[in-house]
Order: C-alpha cells, then structure tokens, then sequence
C-alpha cells in the first residue's frame, strides 16, 4: 500500500511538471500570436491535469467562453483534445479527457454542440482508444477496459444532440418521405428506435465490474463512478424513447408489408435480448455505482414468445389472409390483445388461430420513479467524495 501510494505521488508530480511545461509552452504562443486559441489549449491541460482532482467547473467555462469569442476555434479544440486523449500515457488524463468530451457535449449551447458533432464527423475530434492496448502492462487493466467502453460509447454518443426540450435525440439525416404510414410514427419505429438500439448496445457492454476491480486507484475508481453515472442517466433517456419506438412499431404492425414485417419482428428480438440485459445491468449498477441520485426506470422485459408468434404470422404471410383483427389499446395493462387471424391454406379447410398478448407481458415502461428533465446537468462529483478528490 505505501509502494502505491509513492508511485502514485510520483506519478501526479511528474505528471504536473508535464502540464506546467505545456502551459508555459501555449502561453508563450499565445502572446506572439494573440488569436486567443491558446487560451482554449490552456483551459483543456488544466481541466485533464494530472492532478487527482475533478474537472473544475470554471475550466469548462474557460473553453467555453474562449471559443464562443475566437472565430473559427472549435476545430482547433477538437484537434487539442484529440492531441492530449492521444499522447497521454496516464489513464487518469485519458478518463479525464473522456469526461472532458462528454461534459462539453452536455454542457455547451445548442450551436457549440452542434459543431463539435460535425468536428467529430470531419475527422478533428477523435475519441477512439487504440494506443492503451500498449501502453499498459496488463492488456486487462479494469480502468483500461473501462477507457475503451467510454470511448465506444462516445463514439456513438456524438451522433446525438440535446433537444430545446432537454431530450436527447439522435441526429437524423432526412429520408425518403413515406405517405402509406405517418411520417412520424414511421421514423419512431424504424429509423429512430434502431439509432437507440445501437447506443444501448454500447450501454450493455459496460461492466460496473470494471470500476470495482480499479479501487486499489481510488482516484481513478470515483472518476469512473463520475463517468458511469452520466452513461447511466443518458440510457434512461435512451430507453425512454425506445420505448415509444416499440409502441410505434407494434401498432403498425398489422398494416405493415410482408418485408417490412419482418424486419420489424427482427427489431422486436432485438428489443426483447436488450430488454432483459438492460434489465439486468440496472440491478447490477444500483448496488455497486455509487450514486444515490440516479432514478432507474422500471424495465419490463419484452416477451419473446409473443414476438415469435408475430414472426410466425409474418413468415406465413402469402399464405394466410387476415380477418377480423382486434388490438386494444397496447398499452393499457388491464386489457388484453386479441388477435384472431383465419387462415385459408391449399389442402386444408379454413381454421382459426386465437393468440392472447398481455400487454403487461409483451411491454411495459411503468417508471419507478420520475425521470428528470433537466438534461445539461453533469454529474461532476461522487456523493460524499468532495473533501476527498
């Protein structure tokens, strides 16, 4: 323990006499050239120092307002960033730098968001990973893997942006307009509901495990906490929509093409493996992510073998003429889905096939708590942490 506590304070002073040279490199920059660029470059060596300390508002604040007054400078920060995730050796500065990324993304104005997701798509901001696979001496360094989930996620994350109402929506390029269905309900289930797919399966992939295994870093394990905290309350927003992407899907189902039905009963199997993980990852993070403050929803997991029924019924589809189908409201848990569907096939007489959906069983996003509105808000440090980092 005293070994690790003598590399850990070498660590931090070499670190920091790093980022003093660094600074006094930008500030001699910045006063030949007075474009105010060195400023930002500054603000972000301070934010990610090596220091065990949490990024400190004001330093967000700086960046902030250094590129809101210097023209042009978001993809200078873009590229600064990128430069410091990709030359640190210390993976308190990468985490930092992850954490950084992620406060700006929820932190900036809509316009500053805006930009620094099309800094992303042009190639200035890079998030991806690769030289820790080396930089370590153990390839299964938990902190490591948690870097590379963290990145993953950001990766996906910045083709999201936060709406005027504070919900987080991805970004969507305009298609083709579909004048058989509402446009709207349309792109819920088969163009937005797949973007939340994508983003809960980088969700599933972290493993609160990761952060455990790291508290012999006990700096280290509560900016993890910090970082798997914000995932955390994105996904609830996250799955929120996914939830009326499922209920777009399922009642339009019956009025959907023979193709179309089936990539909608592939979405539907999807939907029922996420449910149950996601399901399963809540449990795991409400005893060990140390954060009293999050408000997990109540996931219900979608049932399988009633979307194997649809499956069933989509896959006979040439086969079996629909009549007299009865959907009551999906959603309302004390009513049942009835579906009676008689079918005519060649060398037998016409028979009828009854199913029963439950509601309660096939879907349900009854919260156990409220969700909060406010989005920008960043988890920016562990409960009772604060005199300690």
């Amino acid at each position: 323990m005293v070994i690790i506590d003598i590399q850990t304070k070498l660590r931090v002073a070499l670190g920091t006499m790093k980022d003093q040279a660094s600074i006094g490199k930008a500030m001699m920059y910045n006063h030949q050239q007075h474009d105010g660029f060195s400023n930002i470059e500054i603000a972000i060596l301070r934010a990610t120092s090596h220091g065990n300390n949490t990024i400190d508002d004001k330093y967000m604040h700086e960046i902030l307002f250094h590129v809101s007054n210097s023209k042009g400078s978001i993809p200078f920060l873009a590229e600064r960033i990128s430069r410091r995730l990709c030359k640190t050796k210390d993976n308190l500065v990468a985490l930092k730098t992850l954490v950084l990324i992620h406060r700006l993304l929820r932190g900036g104005n809509r316009t500053f968001e805006q930009e620094l997701c099309k800094a992303h798509v042009s190639g200035h901001l890079q998030i991806t990973i690769i030289r820790y696979c080396c930089v370590t001496k153990n390839f299964y360094d938990p902190l490591v893997c948690f870097l590379h989930k963290y990145g993953s996620y950001l990766e996906e994350r910045m083709s999201w942006l936060i709406n005027q109402g504070g919900k987080l929506e991805p970004i969507m390029s305009k298609g083709l307009e579909f004048r058989r269905y509402g446009e709207k309900s349309f792109d819920m289930a088969f163009r937005i509901l797949p973007k939340c797919q994508i983003l809960i399966d980088k969700v599933l992939e972290f493993s609160p495990c990761d952060i455990l295994r790291s508290n012999h870093h006990h700096h280290h394990h509560s900016h993890a906490h910090v970082a798997m905290s914000n995932v955390l309350r994105e996904s609830f927003q996250v799955y929120m929509t996914f939830s009326e992407g499922i209920e777009a899907l399922v009642n339009m189902f019956f009025d959907l093409e023979s193709s179309a039905k089936t990539l909608a009963c592939e979405i539907l199997k999807k939907g029922s493996i996420q449910t149950q993980k996601l399901h399963d990852l809540y449990q795991t993070c409400k005893k060990l992510v140390e954060n009293k403050n999050l408000e997990y929803p109540f996931v219900q997991i979608i049932s399988m073998n009633h979307i194997m029924a649809l499956d069933k019924f989509s896959c006979q589809q040439n086969q079996v003429q629909a009549s007299n189908v009865s959907i009551s409201s999906l959603f309302n848990s004390s009513k049942e889905i009835e579906l009676e569907v008689t079918s005519k096939e060649r060398k037998k007489d016409e028979e009828k096939v009854d199913l029963n959906f439950s509601t309660s069983t096939l879907f349900s996003w009854t919260l156990e708590t409220k969700i909060s509105k406010v989005w920008v808000v960043f988890e920016d440090e562990v409960p009772n942490e604060s005199s300690k980092v």
